[in-house]
């Protein structure tokens, strides 16, 4: 039927912006170690604090913009941010200090926790809701694909020697055809609302916090693998080019998009994320032995070190928009904003610490350790969400 439509010319633009957004941003996040040790001379434990500062805005201004996002337009608050999420790029171009740089990065994560809301909003407004979980797991492919395209090409672009202002040119050059494609997008009419009054759960989905506190656990490691899994691979003498490894990832993602959405349009949320997670575990304990079999055989290393990134692609491809339609399902659609918020601030969180824990662990020991130390968060992230979340869930669902 025609109102069951999924894909429609605004949900595919807004799948380009969403692309083209993370694909900017994800372009320069491995890149970014390297030039803050070699441009401002920073340890591993400063550079930690550079990246995480990023995502510490971001989760301070997610749960606000979720409540803005219910109040008011959409759209423009949409536009807004991703025009200053845009600009942001031309700056680290210029930044002579690295206090320049932090303060730059502060005002990048504000501008992202904001435009990653709406966007995540806006395309919930325009979908269909018989078919949100395929509509999710589609506009999550676009965002995770490209963070899995973009630290490769990245690292391609440094390993060529490329100038770093070039990367961010090219980062900066990616957002503003995001921008362009996020203008096109039409949202249906939102009539003006009473503005509601300002209590906790309109800032975080209260009935979300323990899928939030089971999904940080997950991103912790995710965190560390992002922005840290090239130094790991060069600190234990892979002789690889690591920017492969996210492009395993992204077609691992790929492949999990083909079935994951439309098991849970059929009711099957908890188990499709369960699943998932025996996935991510295996991933990350074999993630931290690279370090031993590459003394064994160091070819064997390398073909274990790129399969752990399809693994690591499939599991968390697919259980990405599981998780989305898990704190979908628990707001009414007043909250839609503020139950994207509540998951996307749950993710910051754990990516933030990762970065953090990925950054101190690395310096005063090894990357292995900190994966491992990872791998154990999965573990326990799992039980958690078996015995706690999915009974709660189950019992508090709306639809």
């Amino acid at each position: 039927m025609a109102k069951d439509r999924l894909i429609t010319p605004s949900y595919c633009f807004i799948l380009a912006a969403n692309f083209l957004l993370y694909f900017g941003f994800w372009l320069m996040m491995p890149v970014l170690p390297f030039y803050l040790s070699e441009v401002f001379h920073a340890g591993n434990t400063m550079v930690g604090v550079v990246l995480s500062c990023y995502t510490i805005a971001a989760l301070c201004i997610r749960p606000f913009s979720g409540y803005l996002l219910d109040t008011f337009a959409r759209k423009p608050l949409y536009l807004l941010a991703y025009s200053v999420f845009t600009a942001i790029f031309a700056g680290y171009i210029v930044a002579g200090t690295l206090t320049v740089f932090i303060m730059l990065r502060i005002v990048h994560g504000v501008s992202f926790g904001t435009v990653t809301v709406g966007g995540n909003t806006v395309v919930i407004d325009i979908m269909p809701s018989s078919r949100r979980g395929e509509g999710l797991g589609y506009y999550g492919l676009a965002n995770n694909i490209a963070m899995s395209i973009g630290p490769m090409v990245g690292l391609f672009m440094h390993d060529a020697g490329v100038p770093y202002t070039v990367i961010f040119c090219s980062s900066l050059a990616s957002c503003a055809a995001g921008l362009g494609c996020a203008s096109l997008v039409k949202t249906p009419y939102k009539p003006p609302v009473k503005r509601p009054p300002v209590s906790l759960d309109r800032f975080i989905l209260l009935k979300g916090m323990r899928a939030g506190f089971s999904l940080l656990l997950l991103s912790i490691p995710y965190g560390m693998t992002t922005n840290y899994v090239a130094m790991y691979a060069k600190q234990m003498g892979l002789n690889a080019s690591t920017g492969f490894f996210f492009t395993f990832m992204a077609l691992g993602m790929a492949i999990s998009r083909l079935f994951s959405g439309r098991i849970v349009d059929r009711g099957k949320v908890t188990q499709v994320i369960s699943a998932a997670l025996y996935v991510v575990i295996a991933s990350f304990f074999l993630l931290s032995a690279c370090v031993y079999v590459i003394k064994w055989d160091a070819t064997a290393c390398t073909v274990l070190f790129f399969f752990i990134a399809l693994l690591l692609g499939v599991g968390f491809g697919t259980m990405f928009p599981a998780y989305n339609t898990l704190f979908v399902n628990l707001a009414p659609n007043s909250q839609r904003g503020t139950a994207t918020s509540t998951y996307l601030t749950s993710w910051d969180v754990g990516i933030g610490i990762g970065m953090l824990l990925g950054g101190y662990i690395g310096e005063i020991s090894t990357f292995d350790k900190a994966y491992l130390f990872g791998a154990c968060l999965t573990v326990v992230s799992t039980l958690y969400f078996n015995h706690k979340v999915t009974p709660h869930y189950h019992h508090n669902k709306l639809r």
